[in-house]
């Protein structure tokens, strides 16, 4: 018998492969085993499978846990500067966000904060919060720009995006860097949103493609922010760069920013509580996924949720993501995103946990590479010391995860 070409094997092991090929719930494979070659997954096979017995590589007994594919978290804001825990106590007082914004609070004063931040500052205030992702199980997240609005603060966000993947060899982590100059109207072109946008696409965004700092280009498509328009001049530059699209759309109001974004065949279009049956079709056509960003849903009281059962029922790929950021939902926890997507918004835990696997790798445009587990998907997954994989979503304040893997590499048993 040849002898196995396994550089590592996971055995006796549940194996929630969330290929949809496999008809079980959560693609679930029992007493099987992974194995490893590189950085990809070789083979899941039976523990029995003859291939297995003479393996030279290195051996882990599942002793009957869990694997998942990674999680990914597909919509985050992590890096900025500063704090705005006061304007959220404000806000509970009762004072109503236009007087917030009038103070200099809101978006606008994250941006101030981390204007005046050093890349140094905001690496070191960044990794933390990366940690915290990392510990419950993210291997590959993305990391929006958006806090600087200047061309230099947007470029250095995204260089801080690039060096958090180095620095710290513990939080070994696929990042996925997005460019979101149009998240507000800087103060210096307040009332010129128009020549803000030229200026995004004449200099903020060549200069960002031309590093290579970003891999998509996002906006925020609401009445407060900009316009339909606004946003298709952007989308029209990004494609022009070869940078893909996203969009924060159908939060606040219906301006038929999902729609948009399907058009230019955008890889998500996130939040969408206020998405009508066209954008639905347009998604659904356009392949687009479905982000739900239940944090900030719970952080803002809202009470118009996005339209789940009709997305569902179209076909559209509903990813789940933390929406990590200082102002409307800052919560490091993707684990609790899955969770408020099942009691707010009507998700199954299977579909909560496939929203933050498989459906989220296609929200970054890696549903080819991860986010499932079969071979020759990159190995990336998690050993989990729970009975059912609901428990990943139920049981909050709990720590199952028992062992990361990224790129075939283990992080030391926790």
């Amino acid at each position: 018998m040849r002898l196995c070409a396994f550089d590592q094997v996971w055995t006796h092991a549940r194996i929630a492969t969330f290929d949809p090929r496999i008809p079980a719930p959560y693609g679930l494979l029992e007493n099987h085993a992974l194995a490893v070659q590189g950085d990809a997954i070789a083979a899941i096979v039976p523990d029995d499978a003859p291939e297995l017995r003479r393996c030279t590589g290195t051996v882990t007994d599942c002793r009957g846990r869990l694997i998942t594919p990674g999680l990914i978290d597909c919509h985050t804001h992590l890096i900025w500067g500063g704090s705005r825990a006061a304007e959220w106590e404000a806000r509970l007082a009762g004072v109503p966000y236009s007087e917030i914004a009038r103070r200099g609070g809101g978006i606008l004063a994250t941006v101030q904060a981390t204007r005046a931040w050093s890349e140094d500052e905001l690496l070191k205030a960044a990794i933390p919060r990366l940690r915290a992702l990392v510990a419950e199980g993210v291997t590959c997240l993305e990391i929006k720009s958006g806090y600087g609005l200047t061309l230099d603060d947007e470029l250095k966000l995204l260089r801080v995006a690039q060096r958090l993947r180095d620095a710290d060899p513990s939080l070994r982590i696929d990042i996925s860097p997005t460019l979101l100059a149009a998240h507000a109207v800087p103060p210096e072109f307040a009332g010129r949103a128009d020549d803000y946008v030229s200026f995004i696409n004449d200099a903020i965004i060549p200069a960002v493609a031309n590093h290579r700092l970003a891999e998509a280009v996002d906006v925020f498509c609401e009445a407060i922010a900009f316009s339909r328009a606004q946003c298709d001049r952007i989308f029209a530059t990004a494609k022009r760069h070869h940078l893909a699209i996203k969009g924060h759309v159908e939060q606040l109001t219906n301006s038929h920013g999902a729609e948009l974004v399907a058009q230019y065949g955008g890889w998500s279009a996130d939040h969408l509580e206020y998405l009508d049956e066209a954008g639905i079709e347009a998604m659904a056509k356009a392949g687009t996924v479905a982000v739900l960003l239940p944090g900030a849903y719970y952080f803002l009281r809202a009470t118009h949720k996005p339209p789940v059962a009709q997305l569902r029922a179209a076909g559209v790929p509903l990813a789940v993501a933390s929406d990590f950021n200082p102002g409307t939902s800052p919560f490091a926890s993707l684990r609790l995103a899955m969770n408020m997507a099942c009691v707010l918004y009507g998700l199954s835990p299977e579909e909560a946990l496939a929203g933050a696997t498989r459906e989220a790798a296609k929200a970054l445009g890696r549903g080819a590479i991860c986010g499932t587990l079969a071979v020759g998907q990159r190995a990336d997954f998690l050993l989990w010391d729970v009975s059912h994989p609901a428990e990943i979503v139920c049981s909050l304040g709990t720590h199952p995860l028992v062992q990361r893997v990224v790129a075939g590499i283990p992080d030391p048993p926790l």
